[in-house]
């Protein structure tokens, strides 16, 4: 009112201030979303320094860092990715080390139809039990269970031996490890390991087989 009393017109300060302010806005959208993102993810706290997680089915590794504008993870190849942190807000996040970083392992075993399953059961169980202390990051709590699969396969009985590993990254070493000893296990106490054979018959024109 001073102004307008005084001669000097506001409206066109006005509209170029409407404007400006409407610019720097749609200039700073991102950045804002991001800022805001981050600070979420600070107080709702989904990930945390030092865990290994899995964002969106892309980007899986440890977190080095949350700031307020990204997020860096750093994977298994030694690869830094540096991701928005609005696109870590609209991800599904999965985390490995919460609530705790200890990961149940299953790995799956086929033995031939001639096996005795009970058997195989035990013999999964000794070496599982056995490599406890031996190989690293195998823990022996919760003790290594066997269960056959549901249903027969085509031509093979399949159990899944499971057990608790420390962390993600253990099961890599456990699972190599496990395979070997398993393998040598059943050489030695002669237990038949399938291989798939597919026969092709082979028929003249006219219906009569091939010779």
């Amino acid at each position: 009112m001073l102004l307008s009393a005084v001669g000097i017109h506001i409206t066109p300060i006005l509209t170029a201030l409407g404007v400006g302010g409407l610019a720097v806005a749609l200039a700073l959208q991102d950045t804002l979303s991001n800022l805001f993102a981050g600070a979420h993810l600070l107080a709702d706290r989904p990930i945390r320094v030092g865990d290994y997680v899995k964002l969106a089915d892309t980007v899986e590794g440890y977190v080095m860092d949350i700031g307020w504008r990204s997020t860096r993870v750093r994977m298994l190849q030694n690869v830094v990715v540096t991701i928005p942190n609005k696109k870590v807000a609209e991800s599904i996040i999965t985390n490995f080390d919460m609530p705790e970083p200890r990961l149940a392992l299953g790995i799956r075993v086929a033995v031939d139809y001639g096996s005795d399953a009970d058997r195989v059961e035990q013999l999964l169980v000794e070496e599982a039990t056995r490599a406890v202390g031996e190989v690293p990051g195998l823990l022996g709590e919760p003790a290594p269970s066997v269960r056959l699969i549901p249903g027969f396969g085509d031509f093979s009985l399949d159990f899944t031996l499971g057990c608790h590993v420390a962390s993600f990254t253990d099961q890599f070493l456990v699972q190599h490890e496990l395979r070997k000893r398993i393998l040598r296990r059943f050489s030695a106490e002669g237990v038949p390991i399938p291989v798939q054979v597919r026969a092709a018959e082979l028929r003249r024109v006219g219906g009569e087989p091939g010779r």
